[in-house]
């Protein structure tokens, strides 16, 4: 045992040689490495939670061990704060991160009885209030124990905590708990939603700066690609029942998965989704709409055809341009100020023995009763990842596949006004921690951040758009010689110019902060 520990103790000792002295320098970043915690290996669950005053903190759960690493602005350890008041059958955890403090809401089980808790923890993880019980509900021996979601505005200065009962699939029952700032209960209410068993599906769900909840519904008749019918549902701060207006009723087209996105300065709603004009077609381009909120209505609808410029951008020019964007996926909308936006897609698929992964094996993924475990209670953050992937990939014999980035930019009455490509290819097996990229928003530009094999050696990659489309190509920020590894598209923006990447070194897991 002795033996054991002493071991342990001189590969931990190596890994504070390489990272803790270590720190890069390029023209325009700066990365500086946290050390290896013995606790955290490439398994551990972790969720980046953001700057809170001067201190990064991070929490992390081993099995049934929950604690917060507390560094400070040059990635040093200060503290694992263990939490040692979350019960150890505990279910979920999220955070509301602010300047200067962070809501904690956490979901555990004592017998029959799921109860939702909230505690306010201070820049050094350290508790400034005693836990709150925000809801607590009874469940069957059957039931799933995953009920409650959490989310906040733009602005933080609303949080909703809600769970959705389908038991009866037909009408799914929603319990909603709207709170300030100070996780102070503004409302708690009961409503229902009819549902067309099997037919219906959700986007996300968002909440407004009103305290408005916010999501969309759409069908697919009979198991079907074509979506029929896409809804809008929202649900005032202060009413106690959800308003359906109809946002698309037309079948001459087949939408893809739809994304939702809140434009608080203008008050309006985004829907956007990839389109084909038939079933199991090819990606033909982008659909959109604009939902006003102070006219209750839309106010402009588009349909972008991808051509054949773009197309070749998308895939090559020796590609077949009918299924360029045939594996893209929308991964981002950044809203402008004046009402415009930015829309990204990035091309994601897998191979296997057993063949290529198409987008039309995942497509039905994203519907309530994707999970069979699941007979009482439904939450969209348990559902399967809504693309290819999973965080802990798949079996030796699947390769993960990243390759370009579309990048489109909209006037507020969305007008193209241009559009470019970032071109890369990567690939990894077993895993897909390694692949994709991370963006990061720095005044007008946006990094996307990811990783590229040059001769044997892993690199981490910068190109930037700027406000008017043109692509830069940062120098290279090479990783630490003996195979410290980025996952840039596990990383979180925690400031207007730094980022918190996840590192793999070895079996161990760090943290890297880059600064722009």
């Amino acid at each position: 045992m002795m033996k054991q520990g002493k071991k342990i103790g001189q590969q931990l000792l190596l890994v504070v040689l390489l990272l803790g002295a270590f720190s890069l320098a390029s023209t325009a970043q700066r990365i500086t490495y946290s050390l290896a915690e013995r606790e955290d290996s490439r398994r551990t669950d972790f969720e980046i939670i953001g700057k809170i005053g001067s201190n990064i903190l991070v929490f992390k759960n081993n099995r049934n061990e929950n604690a917060i690493s507390v560094y400070n602005n040059d990635m040093k350890l200060v503290e694992r704060v263990k939490l040692e008041y979350v019960d150890d059958r505990w279910i979920n955890v999220d955070f509301v991160p602010y300047a200067d403090h962070v809501w904690m809401i956490y979901q555990f089980q004592r017998r029959s009885i799921v109860y939702c808790m909230g505690v306010k923890l201070d820049a050094n993880a350290k508790r400034m209030s005693e836990p709150l019980e925000l809801d607590t509900t009874r469940i069957g021996w059957a039931a799933s124990n995953k009920l409650y979601s959490t989310i906040y505005s733009d602005d933080k200065q609303k949080i909703m905590v809600f769970k959705i009962n389908n038991k009866n699939p037909k009408n799914f029952l929603f319990t909603t708990l709207l709170f300030n700032a100070n996780m102070e209960l503004q409302n708690k209410h009961h409503m229902s939603i009819a549902m067309e068993e099997r037919n219906d599906y959700f986007t996300d769900f968002l909440l407004d700066n009103d305290g408005d909840m916010v999501f969309g519904k759409f069908m697919r008749k009979n198991g079907s690609d074509y979506i029929s019918n896409l809804e809008l549902i929202t649900k005032k701060a202060g009413e106690d029942r959800f308003t359906i207006r109809d946002v698309n009723k037309k079948d001459d087209r087949v939408l893809d998965e739809v994304k939702i996105k809140v434009d608080n300065t203008n008050r309006r709603y985004l829907f956007s989704a990839l389109y084909y004009k038939q079933k199991r077609g090819n990606v033909e381009g982008l659909y959109s709409v604009i939902w006003d909120k102070a006219a209750d209505s839309v106010i402009k609808e588009m349909m972008l055809a991808f051509n054949e410029d773009l197309r070749k951008q998308a895939k090559g020019p020796d590609a077949n341009l009918k299924i360029a964007f045939n594996d893209y996926f929308i991964s981002d909308i950044i809203i402008k100020r004046d009402g415009g936006y930015i829309l990204t897609a990035e091309s994601m698929y897998t191979t296997s023995r057993g063949g290529t992964f198409n987008r039309w094996d995942y497509l039905y993924w994203n519907n309530p009763w994707s999970s069979p475990l699941d007979y009482s209670y439904w939450s969209p953050y348990y559902s399967p990842w809504r693309s290819p992937w999973n965080r802990y990939g798949g079996s030796s014999a699947t390769r993960y596949h990243a390759e370009n980035i579309m990048v489109l930019s909209f006037d507020k009455d969305e007008t193209l006004q241009w559009s470019n490509v970032i071109s890369k290819t990567q690939f990894d097996d077993e895993t897909d921690a390694l692949v994709s990229h991370s963006l990061m928003i720095t005044g007008g530009e946006l990094h996307f951040l990811f990783n590229l094999y040059e001769r044997r050696t892993l690199l981490l990659n910068d190109h930037s758009i700027a406000a008017d489309g043109k692509v830069t190509r940062h120098p290279t920020l090479k990783n630490l010689d003996r195979g410290v590894e980025f996952m840039p598209r596990l990383g979180k923006q925690v400031s207007g110019g730094s980022m918190i990447v996840p590192c793999q070194y070895r079996n161990y897991l760090t943290f890297a902060k880059i600064e722009f």
